[in-house]
């Protein structure tokens, strides 16, 4: 697992995750041990060392970004079985399990557009996520299949953080007042630009609408209830244990799962009323 902060604890992704997976690996008598990593780490040691040092025999990756060292060396040259999760790659020894990232931000943004929003801003991850990638081309093609012209400045990057959700909703108050609806491409940056808005005076939904993407269990707390796609977390950790196992006992696997995704109407979107 890259990048495990304390800071990420308001975000349970990771861990519905891990549990989809010790779930799984339990029930078919495998231990798993959780190994925490980043690129300077992965700068001294490599993914084979580290797999031969710790004598496991398989891996389940998560949190690498596109240009993480591990990456090209699980793709080119692994030896270990490795099941990777929202990182598009697969080949003889490695798959992946995702979810339908494109469809899901398509049904967001159509979700706005069928409220009437036709200035809609998106709140993104890092360029370094594959599913910055797919999101924003899902975000993008909704706003096509609307004829709405697709215009890069009202993208931002939120770093898939709270405090970059906050800073990039201020932004885009401050550049696009005329923005009505905002997608993120996280509940946790939804969180942080829901902030932001309501600390500059805006109502959610009456002034704004907010979408996000994850379905993490604050965004039914937090108030008003957030509108966002609802990701299998548990199901992909779940998977991928399945399709680890099923490398490492030699049957025949399918190296791309991908999972669906369900649209979660609850309070913070709203007919534009501008």
């Amino acid at each position: 697992m890259s990048d495990l902060k304390r800071t990420n604890v308001k975000d349970a992704f990771a861990f519905e995750v891990l549990c989809g997976i010790n779930d799984r690996a339990g029930e078919l008598n495998y231990d798993i041990i959780l190994f925490s990593t980043n690129p300077n780490k992965q700068m001294k040691k490599t993914y084979t060392d580290l797999c031969r040092e710790r004598n496991v025999d398989g891996a389940i990756l998560q949190g690498l970004r596109l240009n993480d060292p591990y990456l090209k060396e699980v793709v080119s040259q692994s030896l270990f079985p490795c099941v990777m999760i929202d990182i598009p790659f697969s080949g003889e020894r490695v798959g992946h399990v995702t979810t339908d990232n494109l469809s899901g931000a398509r049904d967001a943004v159509r979700h706005l557009e069928g409220l009437g929003h036709r200035r809609i801003a998106m709140i993104n991850g890092y360029g370094e996520a594959a599913v910055s990638h797919e999101r924003l081309s899902g975000y993008r093609l909704a706003l096509q299949e609307a004829g709405i012209a697709y215009d890069p400045a009202l993208v931002y990057d939120g770093r898939f953080s709270e405090e970059g959700g906050n800073e990039a909703a201020g932004r885009i108050l401050t550049e696009h007042p005329d923005v009505t609806a905002v997608f993120c491409a996280s509940d946790i940056m939804a969180l942080g630009a829901m902030q932001s808005l309501n600390l500059l005076g805006k109502k959610i939904p009456d002034d704004i609408s907010v979408v996000g993407f994850d379905d993490i269990s604050l965004a039914s707390y937090c108030s008003p209830n957030l509108t966002t796609v609802r990701q299998d977390k548990y199901g992909m950790g779940y998977q991928a244990a399945q399709m680890l196992i099923d490398m490492l006992e030699g049957r025949q696997v399918h190296h791309k799962i991908m999972l669906t995704n369900e649209l979660i109407i609850r309070e913070s979107t709203a007919r534009n009323r501008f």
